[in-house]
């Protein structure tokens, strides 16, 4: 059988692939678009950011009813019914991937479905259930196969009690107790899903706080809120092994320099995400990896192969699906354009869908003492929000990061509920190198929570209207 010929093979069908294929069919190429998977979306539409997010918000509605009582509005027990959950889950999923082989039909994309394996810098090898091998002949290629993950040796016992995250979003069951590995944002979002449907859940984190990567000005509700909705959260702590005990996990672990053996019904390992590098056949290209197994690029998204592209997880740096997005465009701008965009340092937002959210863009107050950037910080508390008040939602914050002098935005941070919705403005903010000026000199509507905001730049300048804060010196 001969080869099947096109301009662009993308290998991967995740929010960087799919972005890669559509971009690249609508600049004019013919792209073919690679899939191992029967349904289009990757790993953060299927097993990731999407069924994560719509059981957060099912367990919400739980926490919603029961916190209505004080507002005069009473519910009964909520009922549980896990296999209308997860079909309502799954049909999220359906329709989302549905939209997508939709969009690559119109686009012209070809989508081929199966395990792709590069036999050299021009030739994949697409292995299709049912149908046997068959090669496809390309210009270039971009390899956006993600991550998945990570599982350390110690901890796979090869018992489906110990689950990652791919297992716990299936919602097996609802555990009496059980042990997350990991305070990282899985861990705590997984965990506060599995909370509020019942388990009595205790995180184990090796180091000294939660979500370590977040401001601790923005954890900090966090942690408040686990400590009231778990059963225990141990930090500077560790596991020293886990074995099967019949129906159980029995675990080892060390806190306050004790050892303890206790027992879970299930045990959730969050611990990290390892690239998805093996068996595609990178060693027939000349395609390098570094020595954790993500494909090496440059600003422009190049590999050390001429004909190879790497976008997303697989490429390292922060593993977000929106990062893969970017990458997409910028790889797509290199091979059908003039070769000129880069992967410069774009302001990226990061969201931990906890219970508040926590949301930042742009360089956070650690990192400015980290790298001895002289910064200024300015905060408003959403105690002073009556919007916030009307949520019942109190526990938020939101923190600008400003360059003295110039008072240009370099960061926005905020913890609170629906904290992921605003901090696109943060990184309009940022990108555009707006100052605090700018940002106070814009109107915001009332009664939102977008006004805490503008209200934190007020309170940089001294003359906020909800919260007193002295003056500043002029500059």
């Amino acid at each position: 059988m001969d080869p099947i010929q096109t301009e662009i093979v993308v290998v991967g069908a995740g929010p960087g692939g799919y972005a890669a294929a559509f971009y690249a069919a609508d600049l004019g190429k013919k792209v073919i678009l690679v899939e191992r998977d029967p349904r289009l979306g990757g790993v953060c539409m299927n097993r990731g950011c999407i069924p994560s997010k719509a059981l957060l918000n099912a367990s919400h509605a739980i926490h919603t009813a029961k916190e209505s009582a004080k507002r005069g509005i009473s519910f009964g027990e909520p009922k549980l019914d896990l296999d209308a959950l997860r079909a309502w889950k799954n049909s999220i999923l359906e329709r989302l991937g549905g939209g997508i082989a939709s969009l690559a039909k119109m686009r012209g994309v070809t989508v081929m479905h199966g395990r792709g394996h590069f036999e050299d810098s021009n030739t994949l090898r697409v292995e299709v259930e049912g149908q046997g091998n068959q090669f496809i002949r390309f210009e270039k290629g971009i390899v956006a196969i993600g991550s998945k993950p990570a599982l350390p040796r110690a901890f796979d016992l090869g018992n489906p009690r110990v689950m990652t995250s791919t297992e716990a979003l299936e919602l097996p069951d609802i555990p009496e107790n059980l042990l997350v590995i990991g305070g990282g944002y899985i861990g705590m979002e997984l965990g506060t899903v599995y909370a509020t449907l019942g388990s009595k859940v205790t995180v184990i984190e090796a180091l000294d706080a939660i979500l370590a990567g977040a401001d601790p000005d923005l954890a900090r509700p966090v942690a408040l809120y686990a400590k009231k909705a778990f059963k225990e959260v141990r930090l500077k702590s560790k596991v020293l092994e886990m074995k099967t005990a019949g129906k159980q996990i029995k675990v080892v672990s060390e806190f306050n320099g004790e050892k303890l053996e206790e027992l879970y019904d299930r045990v959730l390992v969050s611990v990290g995400r390892a690239p998805n590098g093996a068996d595609l056949g990178l060693e027939n290209t000349k395609v390098e990896r570094d020595e954790k197994g993500f494909i090496k690029v440059d600003e422009r998204m190049q590999t050390t192969d001429p004909n190879i592209c790497a976008i997303g997880d697989i490429a390292g740096g922060i593993l977000l699906a929106h990062k893969a997005s970017k990458e997409a465009r910028i790889a797509v701008e290199n091979i059908a354009g003039d070769g000129g965009a880069v992967n410069r340092d774009y302001a990226l937002p990061a969201v931990v869908f906890t219970d508040p959210e926590v949301a930042w863009v742009g360089l956070t107050e650690q990192e400015a003492k980290a790298k001895n950037i002289a910064v200024e910080i300015a905060k408003f508390p959403w105690g002073a929000s009556g919007r916030a008040l009307t949520y019942d939602r109190v526990d938020g914050l939101t923190k600008l990061v400003l360059e003295p002098g110039t008072h240009r935005i370099l960061g926005v941070g905020l913890v609170g509920h629906g904290a992921g919705e605003l901090i696109g403005e943060g990184a309009v903010l940022v990108e555009m190198q707006a100052t605090a000026e700018d940002l106070a000199a814009i109107v915001h509507p009332h009664p939102t929570l977008s006004e805490t905001i503008l209200e934190s730049a007020e309170v940089f300048f001294g003359h906020a209207t909800h919260v007193f804060s002295k003056k500043k010196a002029a500059h």
